[in-house]
């Protein structure tokens, strides 16, 4: 069951990004995993599963606000398989519609845990995400 918790302020959006909906929550939903999400724009699409390939625009920062990796920055989209990426981005795309915005916010244990993904980002970190649901293929 998912619970509402942290009434928080939205992020701000990196150059490229869509719109915000004007009636997106202003708290995030925690799943049964710790997962905690908030539909910013709704898709109109349908949702991937976990065995969908997704095309995406994100944008990953830390707690301290620094950004990680964006791909917004990068002027360029990615795509790739659910079931081969760290379960919060497997689990809360699932939540979003094609077309759609959510942003993340992954406890350690659901992203890169104690070992951490190089100089980017340490071990035991939580993970923020903005992203864009571009296409399910």
């Amino acid at each position: 069951m998912a619970n509402e918790v942290k009434n928080v302020a939205f992020p701000q959006l990196p150059a490229g990004a869509g719109k915000i909906d004007d009636c997106a929550p202003k708290m995030f939903t925690t799943t049964e995993s710790g997962l905690n999400y908030r539909i910013l724009r709704a898709g109109a699409g349908d949702k991937p599963t976990a065995r969908q390939a997704v095309e995406v625009h994100y944008h990953g920062w830390l707690d301290n606000k620094n950004v990680f990796d964006s791909s917004y920055e990068r002027r360029e989209s990615i795509s790739f398989p659910l079931n081969r990426v760290i379960a919060g981005w497997t689990e809360g795309m699932q939540l979003v519609g094609k077309g759609g915005m959510i942003e993340l916010e992954i406890p350690p244990e659901l992203g890169y845990g104690a070992r951490g993904a190089g100089a980017a980002v340490p071990p035991h970190s939580t993970l923020h995400f903005l992203v864009e649901l571009i296409n399910i293929k």
